[in-house]
């Protein structure tokens, strides 16, 4: 039998978190925030914005996998109903959308802000030179 109170707990956590993010702190991606270099899911949560304004042309910019994660959803919670090896291809090739994606955006999309490989703006660039520079005014 699935938990379905340990689910709920979990979803509202990190959804708090991310609220918490999001308007205390101003952080809209916590990895493109410490890298500075999107994720595969970048533009997600705007493409979702978008659909619910009903604008889906804007949502594909965004993110043109954006409603791949409701079906995505039905897939892991319906999971033990899903026979294993059609469970295991579904995943695979969720994941291999989302990459193929990712990758298409990254390299052949420079202009475009929304997947970005900037590292040098990224918290952990920027705490790493800032570290470098004092260590260098004590030497």
């Amino acid at each position: 039998m699935r938990n379905w109170k340990s689910d709920i707990e979990a979803f509202c956590i990190i959804a708090g978190f991310y609220l918490f993010l999001q308007m205390v702190l101003g952080i809209g991606c916590p990895v493109k925030f410490l890298t500075g270099v999107s994720d595969a899911g970048c533009g997600m949560s705007r493409a979702w914005l978008s659909v619910l304004h009903l604008d889906f042309a804007g949502a594909f910019y965004y993110h043109p996998l954006w409603m791949l994660p409701a079906p995505a959803a039905f897939v892991i919670l319906f999971k033990k109903r899903i026979p294993d090896k059609t469970y295991r291809l579904l995943v695979i090739c969720f994941v291999a959308a989302f990459l193929m994606v990712y990758g298409y955006r990254m390299f052949f999309m420079p202009d475009q802000d929304i997947v970005v490989f900037r590292p040098w703006e990224g918290f952990i660039w920027r705490s790493i030179e800032t570290i470098a520079i004092v260590i260098k005014s004590f030497l």
